[in-house]
């Protein structure tokens, strides 16, 4: 793969989905935005004893940066974070297309490869959608 500039990773929890995406950033010598989409809050939360949702939320949010960024130390890079919240393959896209990227790197569980491809459709709605290829990783 060569001529990239800018690699959006999708994370969905993987730690190999960061890795080979900053490989390949490390290799072409690009720029890197990771992305984490969080889903939609639907629903009463006060009816689980949540008293503040957006502490829950937030905490969530650092700690999800913090593994991120602790991959990219130990992999010597430099990136950009974004936490977004909305319809999962929408949000990848978005980013995608205000970050100018020039590849999308996505993960897909083994196990659940088929299910991820054809059950929930996200891998399938962001390759439909996405302003550029999409490369998915084996996580």
């Amino acid at each position: 793969m060569k001529g990239y500039r800018k690699i959006l990773i999708a994370v969905n929890g993987s730690k190999d989905v960061i890795r080979q995406g900053l490989q390949l950033a490390c290799d072409e010598k690009c720029w890197v935005t990771v992305v984490k989409v969080l889903p939609p809050n639907e629903g009463d939360l006060s009816l689980v004893g949540v008293r503040n949702i957006e502490d829950v939320l937030n905490s969530n949010c650092r700690k999800e940066i913090s593994e991120i960024t602790s991959v990219a130390d130990s992999e010597g890079a430099l990136i950009k974070t974004r936490i977004e919240e909305g319809a999962i393959h929408e949000k990848i896209v978005k980013v995608a297309e205000e970050e100018r990227c020039d590849i999308i790197i996505m993960g897909a569980k083994k196990r659940n490869w088929i299910r991820k491809l054809f059950g929930d459709k996200v891998i399938e709605k962001v390759i439909n959608l996405a302003p550029c290829p999409v490369y998915i990783v084996g996580a």
